[in-house]
């Protein structure tokens, strides 16, 4: 019986040893992803800001600026796509809504980004946009794959359509997360003219006819926590200028800011996607860590059990297992 048992114990063993790294490197790839109806809504805000006045064409300072971003998964269309490519794929319809002090809308960028829901690179498919254009993004937008490493990764700029590394700078500690701290600057590039302006009868095609350009720059920063790859604080230093042109004869300028300020994330919502990162971060590391080492663990138990009774079962002298000896021959 103890050899039978000793078998079973060793099969199991071999069981769970071989399910480790099978855990680790097959089935994690492979059910870690992004759910495609995933709804995520982010407010920063800019403390003070500087804004164009489009009356006088002149900047004027502003106290404050809220910026609402918002990610809407698109379900129907990422099954759409995942037919034709024949992969899990995430469609993220976002949005950039900038308000001023006084409530009114100042800018909004609507955006379609595409990516694989395993890796998080983008997918080229029909949608793919920034603000109405048709783009094909190259490198990260948004999230870090799971896992993040550290060093430089391609991250896409949608304002200035765009990728340039974004550069790993170190490790920290953000509210009791480890995080990896990334820092990118977009150097002044010439950017679109925005679809939707602030203005009654100022339009991107009559902002064209004038001459005048508008250029970008920012700063862009990100505490990443490696595990889930989720951002779980960032900041924006922010300038936009209009240079040249007929528009700007009247301001006495050949170049004015149109907006510039320090983006921070509202602290409620730090608070709440540090608290979303955490839970997350817990279903990664079931499958990356605790079931595969658990899983090592438990095989390499069973087999020290497999061989104590395998050594047990051959041991003599135990009680019932003493050979009985055959009779002998009587004489008569």
């Amino acid at each position: 019986m103890r050899r039978k048992a000793g078998l079973v114990l060793l099969a199991f063993a071999v069981f769970f040893t071989a399910l480790s790294p099978l855990m680790r490197f097959y089935a994690f790839p492979r059910l870690a992803k992004i759910p495609p109806s995933q709804y995520q809504e982010m407010v920063l805000e800019v403390k003070p800001a500087t804004l164009i006045d489009y009356s006088t064409m002149q900047p004027k300072k502003v106290d404050k600026l809220t910026i609402v971003q918002t990610l809407k998964g698109n379900v129907e269309e990422s099954e759409k796509i995942e037919k034709k490519v024949g992969k899990d794929v995430v469609v993220w319809d976002a949005l950039v809504h900038v308000v001023g002090p006084d409530g009114k809308m100042v800018s909004q960028i609507p955006e379609r980004y595409i990516f694989d829901a395993h890796t998080q690179e983008p997918v080229h498919a029909k949608g793919e946009m920034v603000d109405g254009r048709a783009v094909k993004r190259e490198g990260i937008e948004f999230k870090w794959p799971f896992l993040t490493e550290k060093r430089d990764y391609a991250y896409y700029d949608a304002r200035s359509d765009t990728t340039a590394p974004i550069h790993y700078k170190g490790t920290r500690n953000f509210r009791g997360v480890e995080v990896y701290y990334f820092e990118q600057t977009v150097p002044w590039t010439e950017v679109e003219v925005p679809n939707t302006l602030p203005v009654k009868g100022i339009t991107p095609e009559s902002v064209r006819k004038t001459g005048t350009e508008f250029w970008y720059t920012t700063v862009r920063k990100f505490w990443v926590e490696p595990t889930t790859g989720a951002p779980v604080y960032g900041e924006e230093i922010h300038k936009e200028e209009m240079r040249g042109g007929t528009l700007l004869e009247g301001s006495g300028r050949d170049k004015v800011t149109a907006f510039a300020g320090h983006a921070k994330i509202r602290e409620d919502y730090i608070d709440y996607t540090v608290d979303l990162v955490k839970s997350q971060r817990t279903l990664v590391l079931l499958l990356t860590s605790y079931l595969p080492w658990g899983f090592l663990a438990l095989g390499a138990a069973l087999l020290t059990l497999a061989l104590v009774l395998e050594a047990r079962s051959r041991r003599p002298g135990e009680p019932g297992e003493q050979a009985v000896p055959e009779p002998e021959p009587v004489n008569v």
